[in-house]
């Protein structure tokens, strides 16, 4: 059975990145790819690559924080992941204008693709595995509404992706959708294969003894002004015990916020310290939302047991594909674990790109390694 088609190229240009890809996939029938790609790259001549040279399948993609490629954590890179047809089957559905994101039509559309996949797959056998590929603006601040909807469209499909990112610009994000970079975008793709496929999402902190209470907050904004009625970056320097520090991305990786929802903790992770005292999240927070301080875990021990845990549910790996959280990295330099880190993911054949969120089922979360394992 043909392997997955991988191929990450570091040429500057444009055409000879794509050129690569290209030249990786030689005369092989895909049913489709992911595509992710460093922000360094001019991005109208690399759509224009792009649908010049691997317009013949469907194909999603996004900008990134940071690659994740044969060599482990990456930059300044172009990563391809091409699904062969003989195993795998690909439907994508795109949504633009995510601020008028119509709730009703987009159920609608998501169950007419999956019933439209299941259908359409039927050539690959009758024993066949589905999951939901999702990628979505990073800035665009609609991540949480668009989860919740197409997980509930999706049923029992489940639904894992990133949101795209810029390095650490924060200014604009494109995902690919019809060869075209786009901002204010998400794309949906079905995978249905006759391959084991498992989806999966993991953190590397547990939540500490400090407790905060989010009193004032823009949920729009995602701004938090005030914790514990004290001015939110003051306060949450206190609780953290260093007053002296710089609010910077590396100490916000480092002391993740987390919030227990359904009996289980996930990270709500800090974007930015504004100069009016404010802090600025990555994800949905809201007044009256109880916080902790998470405290990071044995990463390294955690990882080697996740991806011996995802041998047991698809046997021999093919290949992971990973939405791996921009400050996972950063925190992972900070402590000096990125070569660990990366020595990890090339041994399980990791591939995808750092993100400035991850979607796992219905949730829009922050700081996980969030993926499909793909089987042999």
């Amino acid at each position: 059975m043909d392997g997955l088609v991988t191929a990450a190229s570091h040429a500057d240009d444009p055409a000879l990145a794509v050129a690569e890809v290209v030249s990786a996939i030689g005369d092989r029938a895909l049913a489709g790819g992911v595509l992710f790609c460093s922000q360094k790259f001019d991005r109208e001549a690399l759509a224009a690559e792009i649908s010049s040279h691997l317009a013949h399948f469907p194909l999603i993609g996004c900008t990134s924080a940071g690659e994740l490629t044969p060599r482990g954590y990456d930059e300044d890179s172009l990563v391809f992941v091409g699904f062969p047809a003989a195993s795998f089957a690909m439907s994508v559905l795109t949504f633009t204008d995510l601020d008028g994101f119509d709730r009703d039509g987009a159920r609608s559309r998501i169950r007419h693709l999956a019933a439209n996949a299941r259908q359409e797959a039927r050539v690959l056998g009758n024993e066949l595995h589905q999951v939901a590929l999702f990628l979505v603006d990073g800035l665009s601040h609609r991540e949480e509404v668009l989860t919740m909807t197409a997980q509930d469209a999706l049923g029992e499909i489940e639904l894992v992706g990133g949101s795209s990112g810029d390095g650490l610009l924060f200014r604009e994000t494109g995902v690919l959708v019809d060869n075209e970079f786009r901002r204010d975008a998400a794309v949906i793709a079905i995978l249905t294969s006759s391959r084991p496929l498992h989806v999966f999402s993991a953190n590397h902190y547990q939540p500490g003894p400090e407790r905060m209470v989010v009193t004032e907050a823009d949920s729009e904004r995602r701004i938090v002004y005030e914790i514990n009625a004290a001015p939110a970056a003051e306060e949450y320097l206190r609780l953290v015990g260093g007053p002296a520090s710089k609010l910077d991305t590396g100490f916000f990786a480092a002391h993740p916020p987390m919030v227990r929802t359904g009996g289980t903790y996930h990270v709500r992770s800090i974007q930015s310290a504004n100069p009016d005292g404010s802090l600025t999240f990555y994800c949905a927070i809201d007044t009256g939302i109880v916080l902790t301080i998470g405290e990071p875990v044995d990463r390294i021990a955690q990882l080697k047991r996740m991806f011996e845990d995802l041998e047991q549910h698809v046997g021999s790996l093919d290949a992971v594909l990973g939405f791996d959280c921009v400050l996972n990295r950063v925190d992972a330099e900070d402590r000096q674990l990125a070569r660990q880190v990366s020595e990890i993911y090339a041994e399980n054949n990791v591939i995808g790109f750092n993100t400035y969120g991850e979607q796992y089922l219905a949730a829009h979360v922050n700081q996980t390694l969030s993926g499909l394992a793909i089987g042999r």
